[in-house]
């Protein structure tokens, strides 16, 4: 098997990509082949495989994202300012594009040679201040859902999560990524606010399941919430993920995410145990 592949990284988060427009795997097939080339030191490793196809509606084209474990999810924003940057890149689209993606279209332009901005889904659910139970104890939790089907977000304060080890918290987001509350699950964001504003966060991902270097959609529902509840009041919100710095822009219930993007690779996936 030989599948051509780009490998992009935006903020830390990377992603293998291909045109399935031109390789016409099935929905099935994605899955198990996002399950192989995602998992690291066996494949190439990403925390996410995206693939392209024709356009569905009035959109540039159509981005589908499969998780390390081979699930598909809705969405992902740093995937689609990487997906913008290779868009552009390749000549497929100009500098502003439509994305069609399971969520909704996501619009997304260029800024600079590796900065993109990207129109996340707007939040079609918001619980601020909610109460659950987790081993016994009272957590309070904003739930978030971007889009339609909506992508499920934890927002939950860690004081000195700069300073907070992961493995220290590793037991808790899994509990709450798997809390019975929130039927499809949900992505777990920590965060702490800094003096200057800026808002520290960690998040762990489903699919992944795991802490990754940063989750564009977590992001979004991070500035959203604290934004909301008047904990921030900084336009962009700036915030500071293990893989470097993201911006968003809250206006309204419209949120824009902005970041680098990073090229690093082409080529072709020869990986044997995928026959």
């Amino acid at each position: 098997m030989s599948i051509p592949f780009y490998k992009i990284q935006g903020a830390g988060n990377d992603f293998i990509l291909i045109d399935n427009q031109k390789i016409g795997f099935s929905s099935d097939q994605l899955t198990t082949f996002a399950a192989r080339v995602c998992a690291r030191r066996l494949s190439v490793g990403a925390d996410t495989l995206i693939a392209i196809e024709s356009a569905r509606g009035s959109g540039d084209f159509y981005a589908r994202f499969f998780n390390a474990d081979g699930s598909e999810a809705e969405m992902c924003g740093n995937g689609a300012r990487c997906v913008a940057r290779w868009a552009y890149e390749t000549g497929i689209a100009k500098e502003k594009m439509i994305i069609e993606t399971i969520a909704g279209d996501v619009p997304a332009e260029r800024l600079d040679t590796r900065t993109y901005r990207v129109k996340l889904n707007s939040p079609t659910v918001f619980e601020a201040a909610k109460l659950i139970q987790v081993d016994g104890k009272e957590v309070l939790v904003d739930y978030v859902e971007l889009g339609d089907p909506g992508i499920p977000h934890l927002v939950v304060h860690i004081p000195d999560l700069a300073m907070t080890e992961l493995e220290a918290i590793f037991d808790f987001a899994r509990k709450l990524r798997n809390h019975t509350a929130f039927e499809k699950g949900a992505n777990v964001n920590f965060y702490d606010i800094l003096p200057d504003q800026t808002v520290v966060e960690r998040t762990y991902e489903r699919g992944v399941e795991d802490f990754t270097l940063a989750c564009g959609t977590g992001t979004g529902s991070t500035a959203y919430a604290l934004t909301k509840k008047g904990l921030i009041k900084t336009d962009p919100v700036v915030i500071e993920v293990l893989g470097g710095q993201l911006q968003v822009n809250v206006v309204n219930d419209d949120l824009y995410l902005i970041g680098d993007t990073n090229l690093v690779s082409n080529g072709t996936i020869l990986d044997e145990d995928l026959n």
